[in-house]
């Protein structure tokens, strides 16, 4: 007698328990992971609370050049606005003299003002660690031995990056490229951009063009557009990509005006940088959803950071809260161990750890790749569990997700 219909119910539903308890670890582990849209009335507190402090009002908040201008880089205007102890104050002022801070008051309206540990105000305010690293290279991954014209950096065959400014809303903790940062903004000059093009004209391998910085969308509305207006006449040039924080560190800057910029310029790309589900808001929604509708891929390019995000569960929810806001999670970057930063590198183990829990456990769309920088330039080194057990001429074994081994044939003979 074959299996009957009621038979088979009865295995789905068997089947369907078995996949709801392999999910139930995170199920329960989000009910207790913050985001932005849970705290959208605590971040509406604590923005009053900054404007009162600067007597600004809401056209002045919503004004991107006022955030920037108001960027908070003093330790007495920092402990009016976040409460901190006298060994914060003097650690911070310390770290100062060696590293420049500024954080947006967008920014800081989503810290918690008394949790030293809150994972956004990590990445915005300085750590007495930054200066105690003897561990960190400044130039890890070579970029100015990979510099063949002015604000170029050429990892790759058919692509490339230019750093177009060292200007941020907010100047990460764990950033990259700190040493380029200085004292003063300052954004690349026309002759060393005029050069940076003039040298993707003269190479036609040249497909991707990376504008990046600093954040290039602290740039003026026309100052970008006279870039890409520059990369869209090169005839070899198919897509332009830009990498910007500002979704995520001063939403303000994604004025309806620069979508519309932004739109006569396609194929245009543009990859942010979400590290935490707290830094999702209605916020950063207003700003993506602006970029979607001009018809702007959104990816996100997040950074493993110890204390911040390596633990599957919290991964896992900011990749579901990306997808919430059109942008598609691309790739978790091991931190690099840049001077100053290294007490954010995680162990290449808790990276694989988040992939296991990722592949099979939720859609493919919230599973970016796991990154590794090789050293000294040498490119995206993709990290990932092994699926793959071994391979024979006539099958290979396969790993499932749920670690179960399968013998699956490799390739048929007629």
């Amino acid at each position: 007698m074959g299996v009957t219909g009621t038979d088979k119910r009865e295995i789905a539903w068997k089947r369907a328990r078995e996949l709801r308890e392999r999910i139930e670890p995170y199920l329960k582990a989000r009910e207790n992971i913050e985001t932005g849209f849970k705290l959208e009335e605590i971040y509406k507190e604590n923005k009053a609370r900054i404007m009162e402090y600067f007597n600004a009002n809401e056209e002045q908040w919503e004004d991107w050049q006022w955030q920037v201008q108001n960027r908070i880089s003093d330790v007495a205007i920092l402990k009016e606005l976040l409460h901190l102890s006298k060994e914060e104050e003097e650690e911070i002022a310390k770290v100062g003299e060696k590293y420049r801070w500024a954080v947006s008051p967008y920014y800081l309206s989503l810290m918690e003002p008394d949790n030293p540990r809150c994972p956004v105000r990590m990445q915005g305010i300085p750590s007495i660690k930054e200066i105690q690293d003897t561990w960190g290279d400044q130039d890890p991954m070579a970029e100015e031995y990979t510099s063949p014209a002015p604000r170029i950096t050429r990892r790759y065959g058919d692509r490339l990056i230019i750093n177009v400014t060292n200007q941020c809303a907010m100047f990460c903790r764990h950033c990259q490229r700190r040493r380029n940062i200085g004292e003063v903004d300052a954004p690349a000059p026309m002759k060393e951009i005029q050069e940076a093009i003039g040298y993707i004209r003269e190479n036609s391998e040249i497909r991707d063009v990376l504008l990046t910085g600093g954040d290039p969308l602290t740039l003026s509305d026309s100052w970008i557009d006279w870039i890409l207006s520059e990369l869209d006449a090169i005839p070899h040039v198919e897509i332009k990509r830009i990498g910007s924080r500002t979704p995520v560190t001063m939403p303000q800057r994604i004025t309806q005006e620069l979508c519309d910029m932004l739109e006569k310029h396609h194929p245009l790309y543009l990859n942010t940088h979400f590290n935490h589900p707290k830094e999702v808001s209605k916020d950063a929604l207003r700003a993506t959803r602006r970029l979607a509708k001009a018809g702007i891929p959104l990816g996100n390019q997040a950074v493993l950071l110890k204390g911040i995000n390596n633990d599957p569960h919290v991964m896992k929810k900011l990749n579901h809260e990306l997808l919430k806001i059109y942008v598609r999670p691309y790739y978790i970057f091991h931190a690099k161990p840049v001077r100053g930063t290294t007490h954010f590198v995680t162990t290449v183990q808790e990276g694989m750890e988040i992939m296991e829990h990722l592949r099979g456990y939720t859609s493919g769309l919230a599973i970016p790749w796991y990154i590794i920088n090789a050293p000294e330039g040498h490119g995206k080194t993709p990290i990932a569990p092994q699926y793959l057990v071994s391979m024979g001429k006539d099958y290979v074994l396969i790993r499932n997700w749920e670690g179960k081994v399968f013998k699956y044939p490799n390739g048929f003979s007629n």
